[in-house]
């Protein structure tokens, strides 16, 4: 009988070990096929199911907002490069607009976002009263980046590691400074050599206020990760608990003698001074007569809404410079009872915050009105009617023109039916921010 070597023995082995790695590694891989293909089934089955309802807890709302947020446009993004911007200025809804774009901006260079400072004021022309004030005392840091997972990511800047240095981009400003000579730059340093440096510093006069190169639903679907820190949101609940325990009062309990939820409405009124002296302006460049509204006309077109319960709760979103004229408070139909943050009695709790801060709590407010009405020539009227289309489509909604549907929205600069606002949604289609941007009388309606 022939008999086996050591040397054969040890041949033999090694072949019997390297069928069985093969044989595991095709079982290995035929599983994870499967697993994959169950995944895609479900998720194609699940989600849409999901989206139909409106009525859904804040975990479940989450869950949807993520599976939303995952598309085939999401990639790696870079998280050994980053992208660093300048302080980002103006009021809250155009900082939100900068924001967006930053991130944008560093996503199309494959490259982490460093956490950038907003501005806790007003923007003027004396860079000291800026007040810097960090993303992070506004928004959720670590929420952002798990709603925006895959699509853009914030860092820090002690994630920053100096192994390869800076390179400094010095954007143009003016009317020469075209929205395709950015553009050009930006696919230029995407590129080598610069594409090898760790961090990449934007430099220049409010880069990020004017260029826009993406599509409304890339804007919208950062908007969807901003989510507002515990202090603030906890703020703004406040001040929606004390509209609905007024306009609790104004109703009678039902049946069972529990009280419903008052439902209220949200008029972001745009009267002021300078306000009126540039829509003037704005409509004589643009020959658009759509724009300004006097206060008298806002409260009659506010008035013919249809579907609109009285008595209700008006909330009116405005200027502190108004709060002291009485005749904002006169004049509505009756059954609408207008009140402001200092007749409501929550005028402390703005006073306590920065312009950034007192303009976050009035959106949120706003944004949570059974009815919004606002002007669509302004930044902050067309972003919370954005976010509220958003809230539409999530439930099903495509279209609000001539449907009864949970958060119309409004703009009562447009003349509808009746002598009522214009019913608005956003056009979630649209190539690019600007309508929302600078304004528009198109508003789908």
């Amino acid at each position: 009988m022939y008999k086996l070597s050591s040397l054969d023995l040890m041949e033999s082995f090694r072949w019997k070990q390297l069928l069985l790695k093969r044989n595991l590694d095709s079982v290995a891989c035929t599983c994870l096929a499967l697993l994959v293909f169950t995944m895609l089934v479900l998720r194609i089955v699940l989600v849409p199911s999901v989206s139909s309802f409106g009525r859904i807890n804040q975990e479940n709302h989450d869950l949807i907002r993520n599976c939303s947020n995952r598309d085939l446009s999401d990639r790696r993004i870079g998280k050994d490069k980053f992208l660093e911007v300048p302080q980002i200025v103006w009021g809250l809804n155009n900082q939100k607009i900068a924001f967006a774009r930053s991130c944008l901006t560093a996503r199309m260079l494959n490259r982490t976002l460093l956490m950038p400072s907003l501005s806790a004021s007003l923007f003027y022309k004396e860079i000291d009263q800026l007040q810097p004030i960090s993303f992070d005392k506004v928004f959720q840091f670590q929420r952002f980046n798990s709603l925006c997972n895959g699509f853009v990511q914030l860092g820090r800047y002690s994630d920053i590691r100096n192994r390869t240095g800076l390179y400094e981009i010095q954007k143009g400003s003016g009317r020469k400074w075209t929205v395709e000579r950015d553009m050009n730059q930006l696919r230029e340093f995407s590129q080598e050599p610069y594409d090898g440096y760790e961090v990449i510093r934007i430099v220049g006069k409010n880069p990020f206020l004017w260029h826009d190169h993406w599509p409304v639903k890339d804007y919208a679907r950062i908007f969807e990760c901003l989510v507002l820190v515990e202090e603030i949101e906890s703020e703004a609940s406040r001040v929606v608990s004390k509209i609905r325990e007024i306009g609790n009062k104004l109703r009678s309990s039902d049946s069972d003698g529990l009280v419903q939820p008052a439902p209220y409405v949200a008029v972001h009124m745009r009267i002021e001074i300078d306000w009126m002296i540039h829509c003037k302006n704005l409509e004589r460049r643009s020959n658009i007569n759509q724009i300004c509204s006097s206060k008298e006309e806002i409260m009659e077109h506010v008035g013919n809404i249809a579907g609109i319960e009285p008595p209700t709760v008006v909330y009116l979103a405005v200027a502190d410079s108004l709060l002291e004229d009485p005749s904002i408070l006169a004049g509505w139909k009756d059954g609408f009872n207008p009140y402001e943050k200092k007749k409501l009695g929550v005028d402390g709790i703005y006073k306590k915050y920065p312009y950034l801060i007192q303009s976050a709590i009035d959106y949120e407010v706003c944004s949570r009105a059974d009815v919004f009405v606002g002007n669509s020539f302004s930044t902050f009227s067309s972003l919370i009617a954005l976010e509220r289309t958003q809230k539409l489509i999530r439930m099903g909604v495509t279209s609000s023109c001539g449907m009864d549907v949970r958060w119309p929205s409004y703009a009562y600069n447009i003349k509808g039916e009746s002598n009522s606002p214009q019913r608005w949604m956003t056009n979630m289609s649209d190539s690019s921010l600007k309508a929302i941007s600078y304004g528009t009388n198109i508003i789908s309606c």
